[in-house]
């Protein structure tokens, strides 16, 4: 009976590698076919960017294209974000692939011909618009793997959801958005998705190459604000006061021992800082308060709670020990999750990127400290995050203009890499559970 049983599979097994392999170089040539159209998007978005929850004309050109191929389209989702629904010929999961749509308030001086000249009010001052972090790159790349995907309907083996998200890089106080909006709003749901797959593009990464990481990956991020009251008094008698800008000073330096002294820096790396620090007004006059503003990041939720107790602890017990009293407030205004490759997920689809871009170009790089709100889905699904090599052939990872710059730059023959790589993830995805 066992030897029976061995063929069956064996066969099927060969079968469902050549389709695969079948697939993937119609994935490749239709990608290849496109390129051109794919670096149109691009360019029209980078020329034109928009700030969350403001992305209008962006919004609306995801969501006429998204209907030219026939989806179920939805927009207005967390106010601006755009979902498009694929429902392939045969059953089988549901798979979401994410965008995100928003630039940043950054004054771009690359000298490309399509550079933003865009200029908006950001907290009252005017400043320039910039996709300064590869969204432009991300929707392009998406927009066209959904028209490669289309084209293949009646043979996907379960539905694709096409998520384009707003606010990533954040709201102004006072406003929602973002992908915690979204999972509020239920774009997870209706249909119920089973995987989610994101990518980024990075400018110190080789083109051509993909980097990715098992567990923790991004991390969770806290701001927060610590408020010191003292005494006020003159600044020739400071005995007649309580001093909070010597306080606020012990407090951060105190904060320094718990990445130092509390974290385990063998398993997981961990961030506390202290951003901005305002007091006072006068060169001899001691303030009554310092308002400190700062960030925290973990690459774990217990290491996240441990950062979260013990800046209280210090901040609150180094002022009362000086006279003076802290206040916290964490988060203060904004709180992402670590954002969590599935391991399973993410040995799985190991093979397709070797397949996809060759083994020698695909990397299992170090976690980052740096946070993304991708984190929002990954928490309610199984999710994988990989970041996509931008950086020209040539260049240095040392010197080339890192993404939030105003001299952000992105090599374009990236694009059909990451193409390819989303629609294979999918595709080989749907084949696993096919089988």
């Amino acid at each position: 009976m066992k030897k029976f049983l061995l063929i069956p599979v064996f066969v099927f097994s060969t079968v469902v590698t050549f389709a695969q392999s079948a697939y993937k170089a119609d994935v490749a040539k239709k990608a290849d076919a496109i390129e051109q159209k794919i670096i149109a998007w691009r360019r029209d978005f980078h020329e034109h960017p928009e700030l969350g929850n403001h992305e209008f004309r962006t919004a609306a050109i995801i969501a006429k294209h998204l209907q030219s191929l026939g989806m179920e389209v939805k927009t207005g989702i967390a106010t601006t974000g755009v979902v498009g629904i694929l429902r392939g010929g045969k059953p089988g999961p549901v798979v979401a692939l994410r965008s995100e749509m928003d630039a940043l308030p950054v004054t771009e001086r690359t000298p490309v011909a399509f550079a933003s000249k865009v200029k908006t009010m950001y907290n009252g001052q005017e400043v320039g618009v910039m996709h300064a972090c590869g969204h432009d790159s991300h929707m392009a790349m998406l927009m066209a793997v959904a028209e490669i995907l289309s084209s293949m309907k009646s043979e996907l083996h379960g539905t694709v959801k096409f998520i384009f998200q707003p606010a990533e890089e954040g709201v102004l106080p006072g406003e929602v958005g973002g992908a915690e909006e979204m999972v509020k709003e239920g774009v997870l749901e209706n249909p119920k998705v089973d995987v989610i797959f994101g990518m980024h593009i990075v400018s110190n990464i080789p083109v051509g190459t993909f980097i990715s990481h098992s567990g923790g990956t991004m991390a969770a991020v806290n701001d927060m604000q610590i408020i010191v009251k003292g005494k006020s008094s003159h600044g020739a008698a400071p005995w007649s006061g309580v001093d909070p800008i010597v306080v606020s000073a012990e407090i951060i330096n105190n904060l320094q021992t718990i990445v130092s002294r509390n974290i385990n820096l063998t398993e997981n790396p961990a961030i506390v800082t202290i951003g901005a620090i305002k007091g006072g007004n006068r060169s001899n006059i001691i303030p009554e308060t310092v308002e400190m503003l700062g960030t925290l990041r973990a690459l774990s939720a217990e290491d996240e709670k441990m950062l979260i107790t013990r800046v209280k602890q210090i901040a609150t017990k180094t002022a009362e020990a000086q006279g003076a009293t802290a206040e916290v407030t964490i988060p203060y205004s904004s709180h992402y999750p670590a954002l969590y490759n599935n391991p399973a997920l993410t040995t799985q689809m190991l093979p397709t990127l070797q397949q996809t871009a060759g083994a020698a170009n695909i990397a299992l790089g170090p976690a980052a400290t740096a946070s993304e709100d991708f984190s929002f889905f990954a928490e309610k699904v199984p999710g994988l995050y990989i970041f996509l090599g931008g950086m020209p052939k040539g260049a240095d990872a040392k010197t080339v203009a890192m993404n939030h710059s105003p001299d952000f730059f992105i090599d374009e023959s990236a694009f059909t890499l990451g193409v390819k790589a989303l629609c294979n993830l999918t595709l080989d995805y749907m084949a696993s559970k096919a089988k």
